[in-house]
This record gives C-alpha cells, sequence and structure tokens, in this order.
C-alpha cells in the first residue's frame, strides 16, 4: 500500500546548509513525537552532548511553558497541511556578558520573521490581536564545551501555532498564524524565521540587548496600557529598557521589572480597543 505524499516538507538540508557554516558543527533532526524538545536537549545535556542542534517534534505530548506551563499542541500532522504547530529547540554553547532580555531579542527576531504586525507581550510571548499566538521558552545550564568559553549551553524552545488550537479555557485566548499568512505550513515558517533568529543570538551574544530595544518597543503590545502584575505591583507599561526590563509607572515611580516569575496581565479597565 503506498501512503499518500505529503503537500509538505522539512527543509532539513536548506536549513542546514544555510546555518553550519555561522554554527559549525551544526545539526538538524525531526522527530514524529518526543515529550518535549527542551526536555530532550536538556537530557542530551547531561549527558554531555552540547553541540549546536535544531530539534524538531512534530507533535508534543509534554509540551510546557514558562512558570512549568503546559503548552498544548495543535493537532497531529497532516498530509496536506502538515502540524497543527511548529515545536522545536534551539541548542547551542553561548557566553553572552549578559543574559538580560534574551528571550525578548528571540521573541522580536520570530516576530519580525512572519508578519509586521504580529505583537510583543513581555516577557516570552508573541500576540496576534490580543491573541497568544507563540511562546518562549530558555533554559541554561553548565557545560564543559561552554565553560571553556566562559559560558552556558543555552536550549531555546519556540511553540508556534499553526492552526488556531480548539483547545477551551486558556487564560489567553489562542491565535494561529495561518489567520495572518493562510497556506502556510510549518516547514515554510521554521525555514524563513531560523535564519534569523540564529544572526540574532549571534549580534545578541556580542552586543546584548541594547540593539534590539527600538523595535522591541515598537512592537510592544503593552505599551501605555495599564497592567496589574502577579506581585501585586499596578501601574503603566512604559515599554523595555536596554537590557529588557519592563518599565512601569506606578504611584511610587517608574518601577523596572525584571524577574523571570513575575507575569503580566493586562488591566481589563485599559482595554478600549486593539492592544
Amino acid at each position: 500500500m503506498r501512503l499518500p505524499q505529503r503537500a509538505w516538507h522539512w527543509p532539513s538540508e536548506d536549513i542546514w546548509q544555510a546555518i553550519e557554516p555561522r554554527l559549525p558543527g551544526f545539526t538538524v533532526e525531526v522527530l514524529p513525537e518526543l515529550d518535549s524538545t527542551n526536555a530532550e536537549l536538556m537530557r542530551r545535556l547531561r549527558s554531555g552532548v552540547t553541540d549546536p542542534v535544531l530539534l524538531i517534534a512534530e507533535h508534543q505530548s509534554a509540551g510546557r511553558g514558562r512558570m512549568a506551563r503546559q503548552w498544548f499542541s495543535s493537532g497531529t500532522p497532516d498530509a496536506s497541511a502538515g502540524p497543527g504547530s511548529l515545536t522545536f529547540s534551539l541548542g547551542l554553547p553561548m557566553a553572552p556578558k549578559d543574559w538580560s532580555g534574551l528571550s525578548l531579542a528571540v521573541g522580536l527576531s520570530l516576530a519580525q520573521s512572519l508578519h509586521p504586525e504580529i505583537a510583543l507581550k513581555w516577557p516570552n510571548d508573541l500576540w496576534w490581536q490580543r491573541r497568544k499566538l507563540a511562546g518562549i521558552l530558555i533554559e541554561t545550564a553548565n557545560a564543559r564545551t561552554a565553560n571553556a568559553a566562559g559560558g552556558r549551553y543555552v536550549v531555546i524552545g519556540i511553540g508556534l501555532n499553526i492552526q488556531r488550537p480548539g483547545v477551551p479555557g486558556l487564560a489567553t485566548e489562542p491565535a494561529g498564524l495561518a489567520e495572518c499568512l493562510p497556506g502556510i505550513h510549518a516547514g515554510q515558517a521554521l525555514k524563513q524565521l531560523i535564519g534569523p533568529l540564529v544572526d540574532t543570538l549571534l549580534t545578541f551574544e556580542v552586543q546584548g540587548f541594547a540593539p534590539f530595544q527600538a523595535a522591541f518597543n515598537a512592537r510592544d503590545a503593552l505599551s501605555q496600557v495599564a497592567v496589574a502584575l502577579s506581585d501585586g505591583m499596578q501601574g503603566t507599561a512604559l515599554g523595555v529598557d536596554r537590557v529588557g526590563a519592563l518599565q512601569v509607572q506606578t504611584a511610587q515611580g517608574v518601577q523596572c521589572v525584571t524577574s523571570a516569575e513575575v507575569s503580566v496581565r493586562i488591566d481589563a479597565r485599559s482595554i478600549v480597543g486593539d492592544v
């Protein structure tokens, strides 16, 4: 019995040829299913594997986001349309002077590669029309090869909805990339974003977040919006500073929020139109 031919494919060879000269030793791996691409690369790291790698899962059974939240994949691979989500992790050694703002630079790179109207919600989400399109999870750990250069091994996990997920009860309503780019499949989206993402990481390693500040603020979904933070702080978001800290105007003055454990929620009273 002949299986139906896919109308889409993973451009693994094209990606490898484009990226390997910038990341020597780079490999691309596609697996039909994993618990989590981030978890898998962290397991490999513990066993001593520290080469640059792009690991793609067509389906994640236990995807996770920031603060241990679950990431829901959008369906299973389809012979004509591909996976409903693009889920991948990029692992590589890095040695920046300052790690502050890395997730913001990653989010900015993705948004710029995909669509001019995608907005960024501090610290690690991409939004389309006030709905969550993608999330970013960054993990780092010591590694022998990374430490030789005074750095660490970083795993950058991306979950990008291609189709809008049909998962009820989510805290933030989801969106799908196909809403703004009709007909796109996961392989196309990956090829479109991976080269600029690697360039962003190489720039960040040398220059930090400062070169990305203005472009991030131009897409900031929270700019001039009343926000309430999980630590009780309330105020008006004023964009991010040169190290990626969220600036909030409060009754006590401007406060800079840097903690990765702070979750920002838009104060519903401030929403009078599209953010």
